[in-house]
Parts: structure tokens; sequence; C-alpha cells
């Protein structure tokens, strides 16, 4: 195997983090063109990597106790869950019989007392580095 090709994956979340795409597509790209002695190609690569972005969540995972207040008992989210899901398509033009088709997700826990705004950036960060670690180790353990 010398060459891989990986497509852009796009974000189709209902969810949306307008950079997920770009972010996650560059970080596979250089997983593989910086770990391995692959070479990027265009046409007819040895391997070939594409998919979507299909859910980008983001949940409670557990609340504090009820605060009281004008209105009424108010609970809060103590933690929150950023969830990211990839359907990959992975073609092995050298030994098709290693071609696979697999959904991935991973996630992060952080508390809700930080502001997402400021926290989201890293926290996917963190997530896509997992999924891509996950991918990677599903493709080259055959090697």
């Amino acid at each position: 195997m010398k060459t891989v090709k990986i497509n852009t994956f796009p974000n189709n979340a209902a969810n949306n983090l307008p950079s997920l795409s770009q972010d996650f597509t560059v970080a596979l790209q250089n997983r593989f063109l910086q770990r391995t002695t692959l070479k990027g190609a265009v046409d007819k690569p040895d391997l070939l990597i594409e998919g979507e972005i299909t859910d980008y969540n983001i949940t409670p995972t557990s609340v504090g106790a009820a605060t009281t207040t004008n209105t009424g008992n108010i609970v809060q989210a103590q933690q929150n869950k950023l969830t990211i899901t990839v359907k990959v398509h992975y073609e092995n033009n050298i030994d098709p019989k290693l071609s696979f088709d697999k959904t991935y997700s991973d996630e992060a826990v952080f508390n809700s007392d930080l502001d997402l705004n400021t926290i989201e950036t890293a926290q996917v960060k963190i997530v896509n580095e997992r999924i891509i670690n996950k991918i990677f180790n599903d493709i080259v353990a055959n090697w």
C-alpha cells in the first residue's frame, strides 16, 4: 500500500458546529499522512476513506439539587456530554476483503458551569481525536 485518499466528511448532523467537517477531515488526513508512509492520492488510491458525520449532540449526564426561584424549582445539569458519531466507508483496493463500513462514536463529559462557547472547540478536538484513533487502529491493524 502506497497511497491513500481521504474525502471530506460532510457534517450531516442535526446539530451543527460549522468547523466540524473541516476539522475532522484534516485531522484524519494528518493522522494517516504523518503516521504512515502513505502518500496522498487523487486518482486510484490503494486505500479510500470517506464517510459522514451523522450526530453531534450535547446532553446533560447528571443533575444537581433543585434550586428554588420565584418561578419554582429549577433542576440544573452538573455535567454535560458531547457525543459525535461518524460513519466510515473504507476501501482497501489492494486487499478488498479488509474493506468495511462502520460507525464510530465517542464522547467527552464536562462541567455544565463552564461556558460552552469557550470550551466547545477543545471538547470537539478531544472527541475527534478518540474517533480518529479508533478508525486508524481498525485500518492499520491488518497491515
